[in-house]
């Protein structure tokens, strides 16, 4: 295969996401895959991950479906790992080349650094420090932020008056919260966030599984959540983002992150992957998510279909190009 070749156009590639596949198929495929190039002494499978919500999946399934389309690279999928720390340890680990993350997870939950709010200086940090330390690149950012999102229910916070944080903490101690594992743990997460605005509620937070708080919420078992701000069950649940209002939380820019060794050794991996920056804005990026998790659809069928129609729109760009 010509890897340092030209990008491919959407006319000759592979239409992602096409015929629903299963997974086990899927799987089936990228092994044999894998056996053929190694036996004609092709290039290795370039391995995309993702951390273990909808989100990630969908963009882990963006990214492996727009290499597969602009490259001759064979793409081996490996999504829903699990958390940051599972997701980051297999990069160092060279068991992933790239995956999305977040720039103020990166800042605060790896690097372990106060959260500080000025974008631009959030992305350079990690930026470099993840060059320095492990050899890793950071992409231009997709486009959206996803920021934890404290959330209630929109009848019980027009009851209430709540419409920012600071109005949470004047109520905190007649309601209950619950929170996912990694935002008990987090450096940007419960503790901190609570020591800002001086959260009390009626008993410790309980920690939840990051897919059953929204429901939990929407059922009052509980009063308090914090979710993603790109969710887009925030809509279809009826539930209310509360401002922050003290400006805790960091800038969370998502962007690939990729270990330097492939890029370096295809450059059109680069060019392809840099033509995503910008591609994804929080109103595309919820669609997608409710599109899932609101209306059950199939991830790669609906990466699928943002893929082709980003291609169509890299077509149209080049043919008026000079």
């Amino acid at each position: 295969m010509a890897l340092s070749g030209p990008l491919r156009g959407p006319a000759a590639a592979r239409r992602p996401g096409a015929g629903g596949a299963s997974g086990a198929w899927r799987a089936t495929a990228v092994a044999s895959l894998a056996c053929l190039a190694a036996c004609r002494g092709g290039p290795a499978p370039l391995v995309v991950g993702s951390k273990n919500f909808t989100e990630q999946d969908l963009l882990g399934e963006i990214v492996a479906q727009w290499v597969d389309a602009r490259t001759d690279i064979p793409v081996r999928r490996r999504l829903h790992l699990g958390g940051t720390f599972i997701a980051h340890r297999a990069l160092v680990a060279g068991e992933l080349d790239l995956y999305v993350e977040y720039t103020g997870t990166a800042y605060t939950a790896v690097l372990e650094r106060p959260p500080i709010h000025d974008r631009d200086s959030v992305y350079r940090e990690v930026a470099s420090a993840y060059r320095s330390r492990w050899d890793l690149e950071w992409l231009p950012p997709l486009g959206f932020e996803n920021t934890f999102a404290i959330l209630v229910r929109r009848g019980m916070a027009d009851s209430l008056h709540l419409s920012k944080l600071s109005d949470l903490a004047a109520q905190a101690a007649d309601l209950t919260a619950g929170f996912g594992y990694e935002f008990m743990q987090r450096e940007d997460g419960f503790r901190g966030l609570s020591d800002r605005y001086g959260l009390e509620f009626a008993g410790p937070p309980r920690e939840m599984d990051l897919g059953l708080i929204y429901r939990a919420l929407a059922d009052r078992r509980i009063d308090v959540t914090a979710g993603n701000s790109t969710d887009g069950r925030i809509e279809s649940l009826d539930l209310r983002v509360l401002e922050d209002d003290l400006g805790y939380f960091p800038p969370y820019q998502a962007a690939i992150v990729a270990r330097s060794d492939p890029l370096r050794e295809h450059p059109v991996l680069r060019t392809a992957l840099v033509e995503l920056s910008g591609r994804l804005d929080t109103r595309t990026m919820r669609r997608l998510n409710a599109a899932v998790d609101v209306d059950g659809r199939d991830v790669a069928a609906v990466a699928g279909e943002w893929v082709r129609r980003e291609l169509a729109a890299v077509d149209d760009t080049a043919a008026i190009s000079p």
